[in-house]
């Protein structure tokens, strides 16, 4: 379990990005928060928290309004969330990262170990989406007060 946690903060801060987002929407599950109250939490320029919300409202996982009165919150309560949703919205690369572009085809480990790394990649990220499935937004936001 530690490795997998840490091979998973070795995609990017994206993931971290969202489930902040989440969990800031989740601690105000009737209000409309903006972009900018969202960043100053972060600590990140409010473009990236559109950009961010933009991916989760396309999941289906955040609504959005514009306006004076606009703002985000989520599409269903908390408890309804998995950690998993909020990955697999985000998740841009691979857990393990990349495969190599140009193996060499004449080598009898070159030609095939693409093929072998597809499988070897899906797997994990499999474990990675199982592990996250069974762990519902309500459930980490209880770490906060």
């Amino acid at each position: 379990m530690y490795y997998l946690c840490r091979v998973i903060k070795m995609n990017n801060t994206r993931f971290a990005t969202a489930v902040h987002i989440m969990t800031l929407l989740a601690g105000s599950p009737q209000d409309w928060l903006t972009s900018e109250w969202m960043a100053g939490s972060i600590n990140i320029n409010p473009v990236m928290v559109r950009k961010e919300l933009s991916v989760l409202r396309e999941a289906g996982l955040v609504i959005s309004r514009q306006g004076k009165e606009g703002g985000s919150r989520l599409s269903r309560t908390a408890e309804a969330i998995t950690i998993s949703e909020i990955y697999a919205a985000v998740k841009n690369a691979e857990v393990l990262g990349k495969k190599n572009s140009n193996p060499n085809p004449a080598c009898p480990v070159g030609k095939d170990i693409n093929e072998h790394l597809n499988t070897l990649f899906s797997e994990t990220d499999q474990l990675v989406i199982q592990f996250l499935g069974d762990k519902s937004l309500k459930e980490f936001c209880s770490q906060f007060s």
